[in-house]
């Protein structure tokens, strides 16, 4: 026999439910659901998984600093605990100020061609504190991506930080040195950097922070100043990603990219966002392309404000990692942390959601359906634990299966429908029925 345990929330109750304390076991009886099963092929595995996470940015440490010790330790303790909270082990920050940032920022005087007045400064104030209350709750090292929004002004064709515009020629090796400046910077300052992106979303001139590069000159970048330059700088151990921006066009670049060896020697893998195109299948396709290259989600959140109370938003982020999940991915990277009551700061006004929103003005956290929605992967699926094969019949459910280093199977099932169902899950002979309310996600563990 085999334990199987059941925690489900449902659009009535936002909050964690384990079938109101009971554990169901595995058994060969007789169910009701016949005509709807899961098959669970644990032997067959498939890509590592290295945890989920979210990103430091400056709008996140800020509002944490906006709120009572209390409720900021609350927030900290909700996403890095292991045991209470969401058992985040990744995080992202941004290299230089990003649209939810307080303004514009660099980490040089301008017009500074030898970065002697490089410093971190800044992120002493919030970050850093930030990053390191959760490594102390976390109990670890985390796994820190550092992404570019944009270089100086002076370094940019449009010379500005904002509205897209390009890296100049004569700047390449300048800018490829500023990366390796950062990470020694955070380095001592006690944050690891374990990789950095190339550029946050190239392939758009957006209104904040940006700089566009085709793939060609991602590619040329890459292979010419900044794999170099992090190989001469000691840090030829650090990840490299590219792309870091939607799905619909990522096999496009990635082959722009991958298929140069030269360039290709310094990738680690290429990092996605989800918004504008729901096509997971596209990683699978960049995975069959370049199957010795890894897959990491690096950005993906609610647009349009502070969207409380919710639940197709959490529907939202559960369906993503379902989706990227199945198709080779291998971490997932939240957006903000938190925001604040109008979801930001953000110095452009283009407010989005978080799965915490702090209430500065009150002082009062309110938990989003995403938070719990996450959670039912990043509680129970551990960094090392392997995808394997699922075979279903039933019907309008996402799902997803993953195998801890302890053995242990978590399935994760989403409904997104209006309509009541009930599946079997198989392993092995074993097998036992599930009920999965409408508008609800339900993860099993199945003990071996």
């Amino acid at each position: 026999m085999r334990k199987f345990t059941v925690i489900q929330s449902d659009k009535e109750s936002a909050s964690f439910l384990d079938n109101k304390g009971e554990k169901s076991i595995f058994s060969n009886e007789t169910t009701t659901a016949r005509n709807s099963y899961i098959t669970i092929q644990a032997e067959e595995e498939f890509q590592e998984w290295m945890g989920f996470g979210g990103a430091f940015s400056e709008a996140a440490s800020y509002t944490l600093s906006q709120i009572s010790p209390q409720n900021r330790s609350k927030v900290i303790q909700s996403y890095f605990d292991k045991k209470e909270g969401l058992a985040y082990n990744l995080g992202r920050t941004h290299i230089n100020s990003c649209d939810f940032a307080l303004e514009n920022y660099t980490y040089v005087e301008e017009n500074d061609t030898t970065l002697e007045s490089f410093t971190i400064e800044r992120e002493k104030e919030w970050v850093l504190p930030l990053i390191h209350d959760a490594k102390e709750i976390a109990g670890e090292e985390l796994t820190i991506l550092s992404s570019p929004w944009s270089p100086p002004a002076w370094m940019k064709t449009n010379n500005e930080m904002n509205n897209g515009g390009k890296l100049k020629e004569e700047f390449r090796q300048l800018w490829a040195d500023y990366y390796a400046a950062y990470i020694t910077a955070m380095e001592e300052n006690d944050v690891k950097i374990w990789g950095v992106t190339v550029q946050n979303e190239p392939a758009v001139a957006q209104t904040w922070d940006s700089c566009e590069y085709t793939a060609e000159e991602e590619r040329d970048f890459i292979k010419n100043y900044l794999g170099p330059t992090l190989q001469r700088a000691g840090y030829g151990d650090k990840k490299v990603i590219i792309w870091d921006h939607n799905r619909d066009m990522i096999l496009e670049r990635a082959y722009a990219v991958l298929s140069d060896p030269e360039a290709a020697q310094y990738v680690w893998g290429t990092g996605n966002h989800w918004y504008v195109s729901e096509e997971f299948e596209n990683l699978s396709k960049v995975h069959e392309q370049f199957p010795d290259k890894h897959l990491l989600f690096t950005e993906g959140c609610i647009e349009g404000g502070v969207q409380l109370g919710a639940w197709g938003t959490g529907e939202r982020y559960a369906r993503n990692i379902i989706g990227d999940m199945n198709n080779w991915l291998e971490g997932f990277i939240d957006w903000n942390l938190v925001l604040n009551e109008q979801g930001g700061p953000n110095h452009v006004g283009n407010y989005c959601d978080a799965p915490i929103i702090a209430d500065t003005e009150r002082d009062v956290v309110h938990f989003n359906s995403s938070y719990y929605y996450i959670g039912h992967f990043s509680k129970y699926i551990r960094p090392g634990a392997k995808r394997v094969k699922v075979n279903s019949s039933a019907e309008g459910l996402s799902l997803t299966a993953f195998k801890n280093n302890s053995n242990e199977i978590v399935v994760v099932l989403l409904n997104e429908t209006e309509e009541e169902q009930s599946t079997k899950i198989e392993l092995q002979d074993y097998y036992s029925e599930v009920h999965l309310p409408k508008r609800s996600i339900t993860t099993c563990i199945i003990e071996r």
